[in-house]
């Protein structure tokens, strides 16, 4: 299998880069192909490039290379940070860019009620690994866990995704050294599960 791995936080250090690393390693040495980008530090440009034909010419392979990866992936993890109850911009400019129609979804004509979407990743496991600040009482009572709607219902669930686990790992800057293990290990588990050997 091949498998789209994308991380959207800005600090190495960060237990988001843990969890990539987890992820990227288990799905390694079960055999299958990694294609692996860490946004920030590949210096990707969340609102593109229009005035200027070289950095335009650029930017656009760039775009073309993470289109040909979604196209040809079995699995897509993506993990970010809660920043305001949405990702990272980083990560919505991404999304922007390179989930787009003909790639991730088309329209069609649906008789004379305008028209409707085909989700174009049918055969994929999407995951979706996030980090909060926010309790568990105050995300679900207050907040609604907004990150829940847009990955599963607006990203992935509109472009064709049945398959979609997502975990939500809080409180994060309270959390201890064995929270943090045991949360690396339930992704460990889940890589395992989607994506064994």
């Amino acid at each position: 299998m091949n498998v789209l791995i994308i991380i959207g936080h800005p600090n190495e250090n960060s237990f988001n880069h843990a969890i990539a690393n987890t992820c990227k390693t288990h799905i390694k040495n079960n055999g299958h192909q990694v294609f692996y980008h860490d946004l920030y530090k590949e210096q990707f440009n969340p609102v593109g490039v229009f005035n200027n034909l070289d950095l335009a010419l650029k930017h656009k392979k760039v775009v073309d290379e993470f289109a040909f990866e979604l196209k040809n992936s079995d699995g897509i993890i993506i993990i970010h940070p809660n920043w305001w109850g949405q990702p990272p911009a980083i990560i919505k400019g991404w999304l922007d860019q390179v989930m787009l129609p003909d790639i991730a979804y088309r329209f069609e004509v649906h008789g004379n009620s305008g028209y409707t979407s085909i989700g174009l990743l049918k055969d994929k496991i999407a995951m979706v690994f996030n980090t909060s600040n926010t309790s568990e009482e105050l995300e679900n009572e207050v907040y609604k866990d907004p990150l829940e709607t847009i990955w599963k219902n607006r990203v992935f669930g509109f472009c064709g995704v049945k398959l979609f686990e997502r975990r939500n790992f809080k409180v994060i800057k309270d959390s201890s050294l064995q929270e943090r293990t045991n949360w690396l290990l339930e992704v460990s588990l889940l890589a395992e599960q989607y994506f064994p050997r």
